[in-house]
Order: structure tokens, then C-alpha cells, then sequence
């Protein structure tokens, strides 16, 4: 472990859904779903595609690092100085799934992007809910 990992901060959200894991797979792979949530998007679920999200504020370089299909999805974020990884973890719960969403990598002095992030992420949750719930199972 180098010395900076040690001083990076992580931003988590973690959410219960009334939905199996395979739909939060759709809503977090097909992207028609992402944009609805998220941001326009040329995502392809496989292992090293490079894709941007983009909004109107920019867009993000993103590349897939790991595909668990309905279990785990993790990709590089970078846009605007900031260079993270973005990682989501789907759990069976009851009849329902635990989602966990992670994204390391907060430098120090990035107080503006790690807190933009913890409102982002939050509100993207949210949305993800919303679309979730008008999804046939």
C-alpha cells in the first residue's frame, strides 16, 4: 500500500430494495436504464470496456474493471481532476436486495468533489428507485 491510499476518502451509500438483484443488474448494465438514473451513457457490460457518462456539466471516462452479473459491478470514474473507482455490490435480502455503492479515491484537497459525490450519489439512488419501480420484474 502506497501512502496516499492511506489518506483517501470513499464515499458509501448503501440502500434496500424491494427488487431481486437480477432487475438492480439491469438498472445498473442496460443503457437505456442508466440514463434514466444516471446520465447518458455507451456502456457495454464487459470486462475493459471504456465508456463516458455524460451530463451537462461534462462527461466522465469510465472503464470496466470487474463484471459479477447480479452480484458485482466495478469501473474506473474519472472526470475533472478526479481519478476513482466507482464499485456496486448487489445482496440478497429477504425477498429484496442490499445495494452497496462505493467510490474510492478522494484525494486530499477534493473536499468540493467528495462532497459533491455523497449529495450525488444519494440523489442517484434515489432516481435508481424510481426507475426500479417502474420496471416489470
Amino acid at each position: 500500500m502506497n501512502d496516499t491510499s492511506l489518506h483517501t476518502r470513499t464515499v458509501t451509500v448503501e440502500r434496500e430494495f424491494a427488487h431481486p438483484p437480477e432487475k438492480l443488474w439491469r438498472a445498473l448494465t442496460q443503457p437505456h436504464l442508466i440514463e434514466a438514473w444516471l446520465m447518458k451513457n455507451d456502456f457495454v457490460p464487459a470486462l475493459h470496456h471504456r465508456f463516458k457518462l455524460s451530463a451537462d456539466w461534462g462527461a466522465v471516462d469510465c472503464e470496466v474493471l470487474e463484471i459479477e452479473p447480479n452480484r458485482s459491478l466495478s469501473y474506473t470514474w474519472a472526470a475533472m481532476g478526479l481519478d476513482s473507482v466507482v464499485t456496486w455490490t448487489l445482496t440478497p435480502a429477504g425477498a429484496g436486495t442490499h445495494l452497496k455503492m462505493e467510490q474510492t479515491g478522494f484525494q486530499p484537497g477534493q473536499d468540493a468533489a467528495y462532497n459533491g459525490a455523497k449529495y450525488g450519489w444519494n440523489k442517484f439512488t434515489a432516481a435508481l428507485d424510481e426507475v426500479l419501480a417502474k420496471l416489470d420484474d
